[in-house]
């Protein structure tokens, strides 16, 4: 006979109300969820660096997270401001050149272009046709993409303020978990272990790991591509090419890349009749471009001490599935799960671990009558 909970009405309003709360709650921090885990994983990845920042200052947590959150701000919130400062300043330049570029004859093709095995006649052909309406009749071609791009900018531009207000709360979540590092950290093990076990722990050891290594090889990856894209653009003379190497180191840590300053570089270079310059500059941003893809990976790599091919997985896929906060989730995600399914096949196969010489062996079960 089937025994009934003494309440069942009981038990299921209060599953029942268990979930509005849980859905109400969600409701009401979605729009926070954002920036907190953006929060989260800056504050984990720079944890150990606050550490030691408090260390030189005397144990002071208070002045070693204002020198954080001021890092921060410096790192992220004043290249973009210089970026669109300086754009605004040279305003007018920029209007003037667009103008010029419209009225001027386009340059000719380089010979070694027209040269080249199979592509160069047909190259040549078409850069002919082109030309024949001048810069006024590559407008013309471009106008209907030109209108599309325009518009895609314009519905950007709508939810920037949006951007902002998420990176300031980010900024300012940023400065509260490290105030309370150790109490936050402290709940989040309580409840992994509640919910895992000694496992519980190992995940978030290895979801740490994983922060840490993804941050090192994002940044270090998105400086070294600024300063090379910047030495590329210095020895080729580009205007502005300090403030072009900061743009770059920002679209980098954005996962954007530095193509959309080194190409409209190369351009104009080749518009200028360097022809030699802006081919040598070709050749290098294509070298620029394609480093990420093979640094990140490996300092990622070293960092979270996991297999190459799974933080390679778990970067691509999550900057798919998730935008750019999916380069940190995804390697995390993918750490966990591979973390919790190795220690289980490891408990399986020690189950089943055959017994060395001297060791006894369970009896077999009686055979069914």
């Amino acid at each position: 006979m089937i025994e009934l909970p003494r309440d069942l009405t009981r038990t299921t309003l209060a599953v029942l109300f268990t979930g509005v709360l849980i859905l109400g709650a969600f409701l009401i921090v979605r729009p926070f969820i954002s920036s907190f885990v953006w929060a989260a994983m800056i504050v984990v990845a720079t944890w150990p660096i606050m550490l030691s920042l408090q260390d030189h200052l005397g144990g002071r947590r208070w002045l070693a997270v204002t020198c954080m959150t001021l890092g921060l701000v410096l790192l992220f919130v004043l290249p973009v401001l210089l970026a669109v400062s300086t754009v605004i300043e040279h305003g007018d330049t920029i209007v003037e050149w667009a103008k010029s570029l419209s009225k001027s004859k386009l340059p000719a093709l380089p010979e070694w272009i027209t040269r080249l095995p199979l592509v160069g006649p047909r190259i040549t052909t078409m850069w002919q046709e082109v030309s024949k309406g001048g810069s006024q009749g590559i407008v013309a071609r471009i106008a209907p993409q030109l209108g599309d791009v325009f518009g895609w900018v314009v519905a950007q531009a709508g939810s920037l303020g949006m951007l902002l207000v998420q990176a300031l709360l980010a900024l300012v979540i940023s400065a509260i978990l490290y105030l309370n590092g150790e109490k936050a950290m402290a709940g989040i093990l309580a409840f992994a272990r509640r919910l895992g076990g000694d496992r519980g722990d190992r995940a978030l050891e290895v979801a740490g790991r994983a922060i840490r290594g993804v941050a090192l090889g994002v940044v270090l990856t998105a400086v070294l591509q600024a300063l090379l894209a910047g030495l590329g653009l210095v020895v080729a003379d580009v205007p502005m090419s300090g403030l072009l190497t900061v743009v770059t180191f920002v679209l980098a840590v954005a996962q954007i890349g530095a193509l959309p300053v080194l190409l409209p570089a190369v351009l104009w270079l080749w518009w200028q009749d360097d022809t030699a310059w802006a081919v040598a500059l070709g050749v290098w941003s294509v070298i620029v471009l394609n480093i990420d893809n093979i640094v990140r990976p490996i300092l990622i790599q070293r960092g979270a001490k996991l297999p190459l091919t799974l933080i390679f997985v778990g970067v691509i896929g999550g900057l798919i599935a998730f935008g750019i906060i999916g380069i940190f989730i995804g390697p995390v995600v993918l750490a966990v799960t591979y973390e919790l399914l190795v220690a289980w096949v490891r408990q399986d196969s020690n189950m089943l671990a055959v017994p060395e010489a001297g060791e006894s062996t369970p009896a077999a079960p009686p055979p069914a009558s």
